[in-house]
């Protein structure tokens, strides 16, 4: 599985695999994995620490910012699903508000209470610890799911627990890569066992209509490659907003409820490969050195799919100490500390954690400046001085 990074101890056993195929419905038009994992698998001991990236907890600045601006008041609570290490909560800290964050991965909410300040529920979100939360702490003016709801096999189920919480005049946020993205921009990475959905207007605005819900409002947001946060009411008279009217009809526009559209995509995809693939294998046979960064989950789709392994990537850097040490699931490419960029540089830095990018090349200015390179595999393999 794509987080499963291996200690050195784990090299000699047996990897679990599983399949990973996407399926669309041709009658709701939803994408989602074909097989899912038990998440205690995926989610009890985590790896990835949100406050690790310099971007994101500036961008949930911003986002704890509109929400309280728009549906909030001193004294209401805020509960976020899948609250990782409280990053997001602890942005809500400096307005007079109740915080309570909800994520199964006991070893990132035992991070977020004693470093980050933030009450963690260390459980799943789901109905049963909904009424828990509503009989300890009230109802909720906000429930927030960020990058979690595409992870969730019922997704049912996780609404009504949204909507269990919820004051009658609160709001539901989801904030996800967004299928549009996914299929204009070639993301095929973003396919691991942890993404069991590939979320679109098309499909969950009837969704949430089924759960007494309404999708009210848009916005597109530039993280993770191209994301949607999505604005979701118990108020069922909600007037929809021109901004969900028009990405609706991108989504229309797009053939995102076209089975054309996602054969297409396979192709492209497979196109994508070779032209990955061709790249590395050039600049091996010329002598080139080249290391990955960003141990990432689409990063280990992308480096299984591919085929890359010890033989292409000398190492993969990581910021994040949880993941420092241990080795890539499959691949076994060892996970080093950034400063094996300087101790160890290499004619290229693959980035896996194409998402980052922009905020990668600007921490390895000094990197460049020395005559390094960086390959961008997505949304074409590119190299860029």
């Amino acid at each position: 599985m794509a987080n499963s990074f291996l200690t050195k101890e784990q090299l000699e056993d047996v990897e679990a695999t599983y399949p990973l195929e996407v399926f669309y419905c041709g009658d709701c038009f939803h994408s989602q994995l074909g097989y899912t994992v038990d998440p205690d698998e995926m989610f009890r001991n985590y790896l990835w620490v949100s406050g690790t990236s310099d971007e994101i907890p500036v961008h949930f600045e911003k986002y704890a910012d509109e929400v309280y601006e728009r549906f909030m008041k001193d004294g209401d609570l805020v509960v976020e699903a899948a609250s990782n290490d409280g990053t997001l909560l602890k942005a809500f800290k400096k307005y007079d508000v109740r915080i309570l964050g909800v994520d199964p991965a006991r070893n990132i909410a035992e991070i977020a209470e004693k470093e980050n300040g933030v009450p963690t529920m260390a459980e799943y979100f789901n109905v049963e610890n909904a009424k828990k939360i509503v009989e300890e702490h009230g109802h909720a003016a906000a429930v927030i799911a960020n990058n979690v709801f595409a992870h969730v096999d019922d997704l049912g189920g996780f609404t009504d627990a949204a909507y269990t919480i919820l004051k009658d005049d609160g709001i539901f946020t989801i904030e996800s890569p967004h299928a549009l993205d996914f299929l204009k921009k070639n993301e095929f990475d973003t396919v691991y066992h942890e993404h069991i959905s590939y979320l679109s207007l098309t499909a969950l605005a009837p969704f949430f209509e089924r759960h007494k819900m309404r999708l009210f409002d848009v916005q597109q947001t530039a993280v993770h490659g191209g994301s949607i946060r999505m604005y979701v009411s118990k108020d069922m008279s909600k007037p929809i907003s021109e901004s969900l009217k028009d990405l609706l009809q991108q989504e229309e526009d797009a053939g995102v409820s076209d089975p054309a559209t996602y054969e297409q995509f396979g192709k492209n995809i497979a196109e994508l490969k070779t032209e990955i693939v061709d790249m590395l294998t050039k600049l091996k046979k010329e002598g080139k050195t080249i290391a990955g960064y960003g141990a990432s989950a689409k990063g280990q789709t992308l480096l299984q799919y591919c085929g890359i392994g010890t033989d292409i990537l000398e190492y993969v850097a990581d910021k994040a100490p949880l993941k420092q040490g241990r080795y890539t699931p499959g691949t076994h490419i060892p996970i080093v500390h950034t400063d094996a960029i300087k101790k160890n540089p290499t004619d290229y830095l693959f980035i896996l954690a194409w998402n980052f990018a922009d905020e990668i090349m600007s921490q390895q200015a000094d990197y460049a400046g020395g005559g390094g390179q960086f390959i961008v595999p997505v949304p074409h393999p590119r190299i860029i001085s």
